[in-house]
């Protein structure tokens, strides 16, 4: 097994009712849960909309968010799964993809690293 990283990007929390919002969440515990049983959650959590681009030599410090609003990455899971196209399956059943139909789901191999 090899771990994966889904990154999310889209959303319209921001723009969700609070019993939009709470029906969403909940869809996203739905999904997760049923990773975890199966054992495929490693884990992942949301990321706040602020933040810091430090960049290049100078090591310049910018605020973010990093890019267009639709381009923002809010949040993150690592998963276990037999293969790219097995990780990119689970990927599927992510509530972003049905709620935002902008929404991406990036799936990336997380390379062993091997010191």
């Amino acid at each position: 097994m090899s771990k994966y990283i889904f990154l999310f990007r889209g959303g319209r929390m921001q723009e969700m009712s609070s019993d939009e919002r709470q029906a969403s969440m909940m869809k996203w515990k739905v999904w997760m849960d049923g990773l975890a049983a199966k054992k495929q959650l490693i884990g992942g959590e949301p990321l706040d909309g602020d933040g810091k681009v430090v960049k290049g030599r100078a090591k310049s410090v910018t605020d973010g968010p990093f890019a267009e609003g639709k381009e923002i990455v809010g949040g993150y899971l690592i998963v276990e799964a037999g293969s790219l196209d097995a990780a990119t399956e689970l990927s599927k059943g992510c509530p972003i993809l049905v709620e935002d139909a902008n929404g991406t789901v990036e799936v990336r191999t997380v390379m062993e690293m091997n010191m």
